[in-house]
């Protein structure tokens, strides 16, 4: 991608509580699907231009801000992506552009929500 506009800039999303890609220590969080707590092969740091961490509470609540405001079904990590997208914006110009991916559904998370449907001031 910046071989075609070096302004381009890409930002890693890991979880506050096991901030492994950025140096710190593993440790416990419930964001699904990232911050496996270790480097996994795959990742090459000289890809991410900066790492942005999340918390799991930051992650959640974005979930079902999402859900609630703008009816979209997506998981935690979809929640975190979302939280740095936003923090970015704010940084950047009015007019920048910024991308972010929904990785996940909401389905597999459905189980867990049963008390903040319920109560709409847990979430």
């Amino acid at each position: 991608m910046r071989c075609h506009n070096e302004r381009i800039r890409l930002v890693a999303v890991e979880p506050a509580e096991s901030p492994v890609l950025s140096g710190g220590v593993p440790g416990s969080h419930k964001i699904d699907g990232i911050g496996a707590g270790f480097v996994v092969p795959l990742w090459h740091k000289y890809l991410a231009d900066h790492i942005e961490r999340v918390s799991t509470d930051e992650a959640v609540a974005m979930t079902f801000r999402l859900a609630r405001e703008e009816g979209l079904f997506a998981g935690t990590s979809t929640g975190a992506n979302l939280v740095a997208a936003l923090r970015l914006a704010e940084q950047l110009e009015p007019v920048a552009i910024i991308v972010t991916i929904m990785c996940d559904t909401g389905m597999k998370y459905l189980w867990t929500c049963g008390s903040r449907l319920s109560n709409p001031s847990l979430g």
